[in-house]
């Protein structure tokens, strides 16, 4: 027997049937992974010597090692699901995720769930962690023993007097407005509500054209979050960028294009087929080499024969500056690779032809000039749109100061000589 800390353990006495448990080799393992294995070990061990009946305390679906000597090809009887009677005696009925205890802190957790083989205090409260993240602390339960339900909240799962053998928990489904906490597909749920003939009249009439731009501010605002620092402003920003991303998806879910399903499919795909050193035979050495092996395999999925092709894919909708870096960094990919000193004779030149340069003649060279620092800013190593960034954030500091300064010197910022504003600039020269 699986373990004789179970009722039925009582027909067998009763019977006379002699019987061995693994109750002792339980109490040996690590882990439940590791008392599985041993436990099909000993099964065929003594499977080998004379004939053997494995019990366990519930279906052969719901016991690892039940389910391994099954693909043995050995003879296997089902009983009654722990799983079905828990559910039966917290009034659920139909569909429900049922798993293991042991399982739950790896698993997808959704409601209405039974979580049985809860054997001891420890592991209810890694349960309870488990639960407590997906759905709440304060989210309704029914503890479930001897055929018995009581009701308790999810924080209390590990604060019962007792785990016995039958122990499991039982968490039914709720509302949707009832909810405290959510996941992606309630968030596809609410879509389709404010999308519904009787929804919201703003959300009904969207289309990708019009939130377009809503992406973008949503994004700003969540790398202004990241900027900052600010992790309940960053989370906020996600789940605004998230809903942005799930909108686009429901509108062509409306047109019968993709799913949300295909979004998610589409992406971890991407990440497993990309990232080939990790989950393939490719070998990448540190960072450079990782990124080597991503542009290779993104080349490859995206059917791009030649350099030409990634450089003419990049997003035209892109700021200039962004836009001017990747295309710097994927030409260097093709062979179009400058030194610094080459890039800065080139950007010296241009200066020069600006300084000559008139009215409309000035703009492409202004272009160039500006194309050659994105360059240049490569050569060096540099992120040119975060050092773009932080200059002008500095800019900003440098200006309210000098012109905090000239005000408390009651003067206007408008009425200095070229003199005096070029000593209140040297003042805010180290902001």
């Amino acid at each position: 027997m699986r373990t004789a800390a179970h009722p039925s353990a009582e027909s067998l006495t009763e019977a006379g049937i002699p019987f061995e448990t693994f109750d002792a080799l339980y109490g040996r393992c690590r882990s439940y992974a590791a008392f599985t294995r041993a436990v099909v070990r000993e099964v065929r061990r003594a499977g080998r010597e004379q004939n053997v009946c494995y019990c366990v305390d519930g279906s052969v679906t719901e016991d690892a090692a039940a389910q391994c000597l099954r693909t043995a090809k050995t003879p296997v009887v089902d009983g009654v699901a722990k799983s079905s009677a828990a559910a039966a005696a917290a009034g659920v009925y139909g569909s429900y995720t049922a798993l293991s205890a042991y399982d739950a802190a790896e698993r997808e957790l959704t409601a209405p769930l039974v979580v049985y083989d809860l054997a001891d205090r420890a592991l209810a409260s890694d349960v309870k962690l488990a639960l407590s993240e997906r759905f709440g602390d304060e989210a309704e339960a029914y503890f479930v023993t001897d055929g018995r339900a009581r009701k308790i909240k999810v924080f209390e799962l590990d604060r019962q007097k007792d785990y016995p053998a039958d122990a499991a928990l039982v968490l039914p489904d709720v509302p949707l407005l009832a909810k405290k906490r959510f996941d992606l597909y309630d968030l596809l749920a609410i879509l389709r509500r404010l999308r519904a003939p009787d929804g919201c009249p703003w959300d009904r009439v969207q289309t990708h054209e019009s939130i377009r731009i809503n992406c973008l501010e949503e994004a700003y605002e969540l790398v202004d979050a990241v900027d900052a620092d600010d992790p309940d402003k960053m989370c906020e920003e996600a789940g605004d960028v998230l809903m942005q991303a799930a909108f686009h998806t429901l509108i062509e879910e409306e047109r019968g294009h993709f799913t949300m399903t295909d979004v998610v499919s589409g992406t971890c795909e991407k990440l497993i087929t990309r990232h080939t050193h990790v989950f393939g035979t490719d070998k990448a050495s540190g960072e450079d080499g990782a990124l080597t092996v991503w542009e290779k395999n993104k080349m490859t999925e995206k059917h791009q024969a030649t350099f030409s092709d990634a450089v003419n894919d990049v997003p035209a909708c892109f700021p200039a500056l962004l836009r001017a870096q990747k295309i710097a960094k994927r030409t260097e990919k093709g062979g179009w690779k400058r030194s610094f000193d080459e890039a800065a004779r080139a950007l010296e030149e241009k200066i020069a032809a600006l300084r000559k340069a008139h009215g409309d003649d000035a703009a492409p060279i202004l272009g160039e000039a500006l194309y050659e620092m994105v360059c240049l800013g490569r050569a060096a190593g540099a992120d040119c749109e975060q050092a773009l960034l932080d200059t002008v954030k500095k800019m900003q500091v440098r200006y309210t100061q000098f012109e905090a300064k000239v005000r408390a010197d009651g003067k206007d910022v408008n009425a200095l000589s070229p003199e005096e504003a070029a000593a209140y600039r040297k003042e805010t020269a180290g902001a």
